[in-house]
């Protein structure tokens, strides 16, 4: 069943109808080709308002696909966990898959970091745009994995921000190539618990630099390993949510 997101202002919870704006329209209509009749999930995709509604196609009227609620469930779609993906900015359009993979995976939020390997330095002047660009990437991944909310991609941020950013969180997992074997990686990953949080930091290309590992060290990060083969930037990230999202289904 396809799933779409809306506003909350688009549902009128009283008259038991919700109206679908935007670009959406065009992709059930001309796209997707729905009928009245037919059946289509709806959610807010904001977090703190979880609700999965089930609706029946009504029809098109201004612009807007009408429906009408035919059920609503809270959402299961979601992690126990908040995952957060702290990814060394990387070259080319490496990101953009980066983002669709761990959305699909079950991240809570994107943070793409500078690090002292980074290849790319970002236009200030593109910044925004890029942004942009990103968050309706992991929007589409939302839309086609069914999760029960959009997870954010921030702008770049600095490696000394990005500590910041991560210093409250219950664990901050550091893969790295310099660490114990691969025992001490399964403890660490089962170590992270329903309702906690997780920061997990991914190098860029030219991997950290020995004082990021430090850093990281001191704000309580654990160094593990992802065996014995070297993990490209893009693959090392969805490795760890992998492990994670497996280790935390309910």
């Amino acid at each position: 069943m396809y799933r779409f997101f809306v506003s909350r202002e688009s549902i009128d919870e009283t008259a038991g109808t919700i109206r679908i704006l935007g670009d959406d329209v065009g992709h059930i209509h001309s796209v997707l080709r729905m009928k009245p009749g037919e059946e289509i999930l709806l959610c807010t995709g904001m977090e703190g308002d979880q609700t999965d509604y089930l609706c029946r196609i009504e029809g098109y009227s201004d612009g807007a696909v009408l429906t009408k609620i035919v059920s609503k469930n809270q959402s299961q779609q979601e992690l126990p966990s908040r995952l957060y993906l702290f990814q060394g900015l990387p070259k080319a359009d490496k990101l953009e898959s980066i983002i669709q993979k761990s959305v699909e995976l079950g991240t809570y939020r994107i943070v793409p970091t500078l690090m002292t390997r980074c290849i790319v330095k970002p236009d200030s002047k593109k910044t925004a745009k890029k942004a942009a660009r990103w968050n309706a990437i992991a929007l589409a991944a939302a839309k086609q994995s069914k999760r029960g909310i959009v997870p954010k991609v921030t702008e770049p941020v600095s490696f000394l921000e990005a500590l910041e950013l991560a210093r409250p969180l219950d664990h901050i997992v550091v893969p790295y190539e310099d660490s114990e074997g691969i025992e001490h990686t399964r403890a660490v990953l089962a170590s992270v618990q329903p309702g906690e949080s997780c920061g997990i930091f991914i190098g860029p290309e030219g991997g950290f630099d020995e004082k990021e590992v430090s850093m990281l060290r001191d704000i309580g990060g654990e160094i593990v390993t992802l065996g014995h083969r070297i993990l490209r930037t893009e693959t090392a990230g969805p490795a760890v949510l992998s492990a994670l999202m497996l280790h935390l289904e309910e």
